[in-house]
């Protein structure tokens, strides 16, 4: 049970617009702890919408055969799809693109098939019925001006008065210039795209450029080939008067692969010292993730004109060329284009796992406080992150890629996960996710990613998963300590943790690091907190002078610590003026809980501003007898606090007190 403590604003507003000291006067009330939490199985079914493609079909090839031309904007294509039925008797089946296009025709063994064209589908009549795992190949002749949804799936922009035309697919853009099954659980076995431009520019798509071929008429026709399995959102063109540029990856002593880099000619010369990076960046995924997944063919970057990245299978598109965004476009080669998340539901699995990479270089290029210090910031954003990370509406593309979300708290997730199975095992479940059957080359959900990391570490994991991808928010620990002399300079340390109530989860189980510094020495030990409120007895030699919490800083979380730093048990209620006051950056708080509660009580410490608003809750837990001292600000909060008069409130039992403290910057 859960008590809380509910007063009359009012009246607190009125104490502390006259500095009183005295208890405050007013009821208290108790309610029992929320009842019952959602089932993790109900959770993933929420707000879940259809998913686009046909389902009957199994996409093994895709080409477009694309003719593009700037003014006009328009464009022609001529698109091969190669599928195998599902079932048998398959006569008809559909493909995704907008309305926006004209159909000339489409062909199959040489001949015309019905179809209808509405609604952003295009049902195909097929020439005959197909058994299941029967292949067919239809060939669609169409035309028009591509859409552009999502971030901008289809462009015909410029740069310094220069032509530039660019797709940026993910997540349901593909639809928006080529017919296609527009998921991402089909992936094609391989692809082709030509493009054919004006002379002037040059085409960078997937996988190997064949052939140049020109046409004789002021255009000329890139042949790119692509023999990888590829989802129809990471097929790319980008097409500008680019400077091309290449350099290598040496993967061997005698091989290397090319990584070609397409940059528009006024750019070049600020953004070489940058591409160089690139073979350094590929050689340290490789050693952590395994080796580039694409080597026969190349790595590439293109620019384009928007103002991220896009990680488009071998060649991935750039606004810019800054050293943090080509890692983490590089990091999505291995997540997110050889092992693709199944559904957007999913998307952390590309994201997190990208935006962990970020943290991963630099901290192998700059050193581990540099990864420390990125994790921080992935944290602080993670603590806005609303809802869970299994994304429960995948209908809003912003909804999909919530940076708090996706991305930042997808990154801590795998932080939190390498703390409790350790650096080793940690990059050996990254190594085998990346490379295990069925999931190399294919497509990946949660389950399938939590199910390796089980396997390597040799134990269940799923409370882990449950909490911190089907679950919402983070922990918000309140720990109390104290010791006593057991004999011969042995001590024993009490612990209590507890947590404030959660939604989903009611609370989180996580195993934790403890640093406790004695008067011999440090020691870490690890204890499971799997309870709300937990009692935890630690023997440790030496005499405990101070305990840190997660000293690694391994878990998502907010913290307040009260030290026990008097033994003797004292005979009354207190609550100590704060020290230093004024202060700046922080201070400290001390109270007293007397001798006569032999057991727990319920102990709130409430900061609050001169309007009486609430500002933070420093302690929330159930406590027994002795002194105990909490600082203001939180580590989080450091920094982010106006100057000016605040109050702190201490209710214990029936007792109540208020004090005032002055922040000055």
């Amino acid at each position: 049970m859960n008590r809380k403590f509910f007063f009359s604003k009012a009246s607190l507003i009125f104490l502390l617009l006259s500095f009183c000291q005295y208890s405050i006067a007013q009821s208290l009330t108790e309610s029992k702890i929320k009842s019952g939490v959602h089932k993790y199985s109900d959770l993933m079914k929420i707000s879940k919408v259809l998913y686009p493609g046909d389902s009957t079909i199994d996409v093994t090839y895709y080409k477009l055969n694309l003719t593009l031309t700037y003014s006009p904007n328009y464009l022609k294509g001529i698109v091969t799809v190669n599928a195998k039925s599902n079932l048998s008797g398959l006569n008809s089946f559909f493909l995704d693109l907008q309305n926006a296009f004209t159909i000339d025709s489409i062909l199959s063994n040489g001949k015309k098939l019905t179809f209808i064209h509405s609604n952003a589908k295009l049902n195909i009549a097929l020439d005959k019925n197909y058994n299941a795992g029967e292949i067919f190949s239809v060939v669609i002749y169409y035309e028009g001006v591509p859409g552009s949804s999502g971030f901008g799936s289809f462009a015909f922009g410029s740069h310094a008065g220069s032509p530039a035309i660019w797709s940026l697919s993910e997540p349901y853009g593909a639809s928006d210039w080529w017919p296609c099954k527009d998921t991402p659980a089909d992936k094609a076995d391989s692809s082709d795209v030509w493009i054919t431009c004006d002379k002037s520019l040059t085409a960078a798509s997937n996988g190997i450029l064949q052939t140049v071929v020109d046409n004789g008429n002021g255009t000329h026709t890139f042949e790119w080939k692509n023999s990888y399995p590829i989802a129809q959102y990471l097929i790319s063109i980008a097409i500008s008067n680019y400077t091309v540029y290449k350099n290598y990856y040496d993967y061997s002593v005698s091989d290397s692969m090319p990584i070609t880099n397409y940059v528009y000619p006024e750019d070049f010369s600020s953004s070489k010292y940058t591409i160089d990076k690139v073979p350094n960046m590929i050689k340290i995924y490789s050693d952590y993730y395994g080796q580039y997944p694409f080597l026969r063919e190349k790595y590439g970057q293109a620019q384009f004109g928007w103002g991220g990245g896009m990680e488009h299978q071998t060649i991935t598109s750039l606004g810019d060329f800054d050293e943090d965004l080509e890692a983490h476009e590089l990091a999505h080669q291995w997540f997110g284009d050889m092992v693709t998340c199944k559904d957007w539901q999913d998307i952390w699995l590309n994201e997190g796992f990208a935006t962990y990479s970020e943290a991963i270089y630099f901290g192998t290029t700059q050193g581990e406080n540099v990864y420390n210090q990125m994790i921080s910031q992935d944290m602080q954003a993670a603590r806005n992150a609303v809802g869970s990370i299994y994304v429960q509406d995948i209908s809003s593309v912003d909804n999909i890629f919530d940076y708090s979300r996706t991305y930042a708290k997808g990154a801590v997730v795998l932080h939190m996960l390498r703390g409790i199975v350790g650096d080793s095992t940690f990059f050996k479940i990254l190594r085998s996710y990346a490379s295990y059957p069925g999931l190399a080359y294919n497509v990946a959900a949660t389950s399938d990613f939590e199910s390796v990391a089980e396997k390597i570490y040799g134990s269940s994991l799923s409370y882990f998963f449950n909490e911190w991808i089907y679950g919402e928010n983070y922990p918000h620990y309140q720990v109390s300590w104290n010791s006593h002399l057991i004999g011969n300079n042995v001590y024993d340390v009490t612990l209590n943790i507890s947590q404030t109530d959660n939604s989903n989860p009611l609370f989180f189980t996580m195993p934790i690091q403890i640093k406790i510094s004695t008067s011999v020495g440090d020691t870490i030990v690890t204890v499971l907190n799997d309870q709300q409120d937990q009692k935890i007895d630690i023997s440790i030699n030496g005499e405990p002078n101070y305990i840190d919490f997660d000293p690694n800083n391994f878990i998502l979380k907010d913290i307040s610590i009260m030290d026990s730093i008097d033994l003797t048990k004292p005979k009354t209620f207190s609550l100590e003026q704060n020290y230093p006051n004024p202060f700046n950056p922080a201070t400290t708080i001390e109270y007293t809980i007397p001798v006569q509660y032999k057991g727990y009580i319920p102990v709130k410490l409430i900061i609050y501003n001169i309007l009486g608003s609430e500002v933070d809750v420093l302690v929330n837990v159930n406590q027994s007898s002795g002194t105990y001292r909490v600082s203001f600000p939180s580590k989080d909060k450091i920094g982010k606090l106006s100057s000016g008069v605040y109050f702190y409130a201490l209710f214990a039992g029936n007792y109540r007190d208020i004090k005032k403290m002055v922040l000055t910057k």
